[in-house]
Formats: C-alpha cells, sequence, structure tokens
C-alpha cells in the first residue's frame, strides 16, 4: 500500500517557511516595539512627580513626546471603548436604567473638558501624590472624558435600532445575553462604532493642548507629549516650534491610520446588513498581511478563541439557569442603586452651597456668555451641516474614495485647531475681525467632523440591495434622497448632531479664550467664563457655567434630538 500523500497545502518547503518567516517578521518587530514603549512608559509613569516638567521646542524631542501622547490616547481610547460597551448595552436593556442614564449621558457630554480637570486631577493626585503615575492617569481622564460620548451614543443607537426580526431570530434560538451581545448587537453596531472611534481619537488629539498643559490655581502642571509641546509653542509665538509639532502630528495620525483604522474598517464590511454583495469593498495590506500570518494566527487559536468558548459555555449555562440567581441580582442592583442615590443627593448638597456664594456680576457674566455661546453653537452646526451630509453620503457610497478621503478627513479633525488658530486670529484681526468670528471658525473645526464621520458611516451601511433597488426603478437624484439616502442616514445623523452639539459647547473653552505670545484673547461666552475661572481658581464660577451649560445641553436634546430619536428607531428602522 502506497504512503498517503501529503496535501500541497500542508507540505513544508524551505521557500514556503521562508515567505512565512517574512510575513511574520514585521507583526514580531511591531510586538518588540510595543513592548519596549511600555516598558519607557513603565519607568517614566513609576518615576517621581514633577508638577511644572520643562517642555523643549528643539524638534529632536517630538518622537519621545509623540510616544507619550500617543500611549495616552491609546489608553483613554481602551477605556472609553470598555465604558462605552457596558453603558450603552444597559442602557439599550433596561427601561429603567436607560431614563436615567441617557439624561445622564447628555449632561456629562456637556461638561467641558476644563470643568472635569479640578476634581480628576486632585482625586488621582491624592492617589498617587509621590509618582508621575497620578499626574498621567489624571490626564489619561481627562482625554477619556473627550472620547467616549460620542461612541456610547453610537453604540446605544445601534442597539435600539436592531431590525425586529433578527431580535426575534435570536430569542427564538435561546441565546444567553452574551451570545446575542457577541452574534448580534456588536457587529450591528460596529460600523457607527468605528467610525465613531475614529472620531473619538481625533476628538483626544484635538484636547490634547488642554489635557497636557493646564493652570490649576496657584499649580502650573504640564506632561511631556505633543499637546504640551504645541501649547509651549504657540505661548511663545514659535511658528517654527508650531509647525514641527504639527507635521509630527500629522505623521502619527496617517500612520495610525495605515495600521489600525484602515484594517479595522476593511474588516469591519463584513458586518454589513444586505443579502446582496456589495461590487466595491474597502481593502488593507496590512489586513491582508495580519490574515497570512501564521504565528498570529496560531496564537489567537491558543487564546482567544479558548477564551471565548468558554464564556460562551459559562454565560450559556447561567443563561439556562437563570431564574434561581435573580433574586441576588436585584438585591445587587438595590444596593448600587441607593449608593449612587446617596452620592447624587451629597453632591447636590455641595453644589448647592457654592452656586449660593455666587454674586450677581458672576451670575450676570454666566448668562450673558451662556446666550452668546448658544448662538454660536446653533450657527456652527447649520454651517456644518450644510457641507458635511452631502460630501458624506457622497463619499460613504464610495469606497475607493472613502480610502482616499477617509484618512484626509482623520487628520484634519485630529489636527489641534488651537495649534493653528494663531495664523487664523492674526488674519481674521487684519482683516478686522477678532475672537467673535474666530470662535465660530474654530468652533466649526472642531465639531463638524462628529456629523461628517456619522454620515459617512450611515451611507456605508446603506445595503447594496436597497441602492441596486433603485437603480432598477430609475429613482432620480431627488427621489434617491428622499427615499432611500436620507432616511438610511437619518439615525447616524441625529447621533452625529447630538454629538457635535455637545462636542462644540465643550470646545468653547478652547475657541473662546486663546493664550498667544503672552497675551490673553477672549469673547464673551460661557466657554470663555469657564476657561478664565478654572485660571484663576474660582470654582464656585466654573460649577456655577457648568450647570448652565449641562442644563442647555440636556434641555435642547430633551427638546429636539430624542424625539428625532425615537422617529429614527420606529420610522426609519432598516426592517423586514
Amino acid at each position: 500500500m502506497a504512503p498517503p500523500v501529503e496535501p500541497k497545502s500542508l507540505a513544508w518547503s524551505p521557500s514556503s517557511s521562508l515567505s512565512s518567516l517574512l510575513r511574520d517578521l514585521p507583526i514580531v518587530f511591531a510586538a518588540l516595539a510595543l513592548l519596549f514603549s511600555f516598558l519607557s512608559l513603565a519607568r517614566y509613569w513609576a518615576s517621581p512627580v514633577t508638577a511644572q516638567a520643562p517642555i523643549q521646542l528643539n524638534p529632536g524631542a517630538l518622537p519621545r513626546y509623540a510616544l507619550f501622547s500617543l500611549a495616552r490616547i491609546i489608553i483613554a481610547y481602551a477605556f472609553s471603548l470598555m465604558l462605552t460597551l457596558v453603558y450603552a448595552y444597559v442602557a439599550a436593556h433596561n427601561a429603567r436604567a436607560e431614563r436615567f442614564l441617557i439624561p445622564l449621558l447628555d449632561t456629562l457630554q456637556s461638561i467641558p473638558v476644563l470643568s472635569f480637570l479640578p476634581p480628576v486631577m486632585v482625586s488621582m493626585v491624592a492617589l498617587f501624590p509621590t509618582r508621575q503615575l497620578g499626574v498621567e492617569l489624571g490626564c489619561i481622564l481627562l482625554i477619556l472624558t473627550g472620547q467616549v460620548w460620542n461612541m456610547t451614543f453610537s453604540v446605544y443607537a445601534s442597539m435600539k435600532s436592531i431590525p425586529r426580526e433578527m431580535a426575534e431570530a435570536a430569542q427564538t434560538y435561546r441565546l444567553s445575553w452574551w451570545q446575542r451581545f457577541i452574534q448580534l448587537e456588536l457587529p450591528y453596531s460596529a460600523i457607527g462604532l468605528v467610525w465613531n472611534s475614529m472620531m473619538s481619537v481625533a476628538g483626544g488629539w484635538f484636547f490634547l493642548m488642554a489635557c497636557e498643559m493646564f493652570v490649576l490655581e496657584n499649580h502650573d502642571l504640564r506632561l511631556p507629549g505633543l499637546g504640551s509641546y504645541l501649547q509651549t509653542a504657540a505661548n511663545a509665538g514659535d511658528t517654527r516650534a508650531i509647525l514641527w509639532g504639527v507635521v509630527v502630528m500629522v505623521a502619527v495620525i496617517v500612520l495610525m491610520d495605515q495600521v489600525v483604522w484602515r484594517p479595522i474598517i476593511a474588516w469591519s464590511e463584513k458586518f454589513k446588513f444586505e443579502q446582496v454583495e456589495a461590487s466595491q469593498t474597502p481593502h488593507s495590506p496590512v489586513l491582508d498581511l495580519l490574515r497570512r500570518s501564521r504565528i498570529l494566527s496560531r496564537t489567537v487559536r491558543a487564546t482567544v478563541a479558548p477564551a471565548r468558548e468558554t464564556l460562551t459555555l459559562y454565560f450559556g449555562r447561567q443563561h439556562a439557569s437563570s431564574r434561581g440567581g435573580r433574586g441576588w441580582t436585584k438585591w445587587i442592583a438595590r444596593l448600587l442603586s441607593v449608593a449612587a442615590l446617596l452620592g447624587v443627593l451629597y453632591a447636590i448638597a455641595k453644589m448647592t452651597g457654592m452656586l449660593a456664594m455666587l454674586s450677581r456680576p458672576e451670575l450676570r457674566s454666566i448668562f450673558v456668555g451662556a446666550g452668546a455661546t448658544f448662538l454660536r453653537v446653533e450657527f456652527t452646526l447649520l454651517l456644518a451641516g450644510l457641507w458635511t451630509i452631502p460630501v458624506g453620503v457622497y463619499i460613504g457610497l464610495r469606497p475607493r474614495l472613502a480610502a482616499i478621503a477617509q484618512p484626509i478627513a482623520q487628520v484634519a479633525a485630529s489636527v489641534p485647531a488651537t495649534a493653528l488658530f494663531p495664523i487664523v486670529l492674526l488674519f481674521l484681526i487684519r482683516l478686522g475681525g477678532g475672537l467673535g468670528i474666530g470662535s465660530i471658525v474654530l468652533l466649526l473645526l472642531g465639531t463638524q467632523w462628529y456629523i461628517l464621520f456619522n454620515v459617512i458611516a450611515g451611507a456605508t451601511a446603506i445595503p447594496t440591495d436597497l441602492k441596486e433597488v433603485c437603480d432598477v426603478f430609475g429613482l432620480g437624484r431627488v427621489e434617491r434622497w428622499r427615499r432611500l439616502l436620507l432616511p438610511g442616514i437619518f439615525p447616524y445623523l441625529i447621533t452625529g448632531f447630538v454629538t457635535a452639539s455637545g462636542g462644540a459647547w465643550n470646545a468653547s473653552i478652547v475657541a473662546e479664550y486663546f493664550r498667544f505670545q503672552n497675551q490673553t484673547f477672549s469673547t464673551t461666552g460661557l466657554g470663555a467664563v469657564i476657561s478664565h475661572a478654572t485660571d484663576s481658581g474660582n470654582f464656585r464660577v466654573l460649577l456655577g457655567a457648568t450647570v448652565v451649560m449641562a442644563v442647555i445641553v440636556v434641555t435642547v436634546n430633551r427638546l429636539l434630538w430624542r424625539p428625532l430619536y425615537a422617529l429614527a428607531n420606529t420610522r426609519f428602522k432598516l426592517e423586514g
């Protein structure tokens, strides 16, 4: 009997082993670079705290600063992603929690980064008083406050708009909550989550200057990074250093786009809800390299696959015997609710005491500033919507164009407008304008991308079969927009406007109060009140302005955006 012939695909040969080794070398080098970066960061974070670290404007220091800033943004995004999935899942599945969590989300996204600064930094420094880790964690949490909200809104809206037949199929097959989450809800939310993740990371870069270098009462706190480098260069009026910092930041953003976001966009295409395969799909050489890597596939089979199977079996057994454990779950939920209620009541009592100390001139400046900022924000949203909706749909319907336009939009959204703002401000002053007009320009630069990225995600998620139906019936441009495009992007568009509105209020702290060449430029607005109160350590004015801002944003969301969300979840829900 002849010996069995080894299949070609499994037969060993020197050439195949060499090609496999060459494919795995970039992944091995990348892993070693990540390990080296982690060790460098751990050594720095364990060092003694330095409240006022010197920031060198020498371009040779930029690679080290870029590493520190990138690490802070990545860690903040990891925490943001975990918080997003937990928060959105609870809000989408528990009606009682939803009535509390969604208004809370509206409130938190409207609070500017600088309003989080005092409690966050004081708490973190108190936890680690002698190590740099405390200030670093405070900076990371500040970056998180500019990242997490739009991701949470996106996942929550996607979970609420899952087609009825898919939800009924999951119920028919008796999927556990874990299986339903992994196999239905997370895949259905993937496209919107990916695009909002890019916007969140871009928002982290945008607010990096405010998070890495700030003044708290008499303490000048600064951390080595690209944000503090650009802020120091802007304060010194060093245009050359500003350009060097912007060039390095753009290089890091482009590298992240090619190594991280393009592969994720191409990978998430498989989660598109359609019955006909699209003729054009995004591709990524990095994703192809990862899929062909043997060392990566073996690592996944040895770690990720067993862990996923173990979790599926565990939650499946728990789902089968869920009746016996409901009593303990209810008691734990009640205890947590009581603890949260007591904490809220205590915070309200302390806030009331501080707000009662506000003087009439302080109250007047807060309310006048609120009116001025409200008008700027609404005008900015109108300007942003006029161009982002048609451009976003045009890009989202063309994957090849999206592969070119998406990195450009991400770079434009990520570069802190405050780094380029000195040039814009000087130009406007020469034309006879000032920070009144310049603040609108800066708000537009910081918030229009929320709408654009969500519109692109919505247009990308439109099923190919529906587009082909429009072609078959010969619908014109106007009818196509009325019957397919606007209804298809509507849930994503509302998410974009909600997050852009909160982002515009947040960006007002840097748009209405700006330092350049040891001069402070400011205009009437609530953001200027908050920035000035933070610099002077006037916490009662900071608290009062933050409360007014939160009340305005929550009121607008309740009266306008919530009804539109309900409309998106009923009339414009994609289902059979």
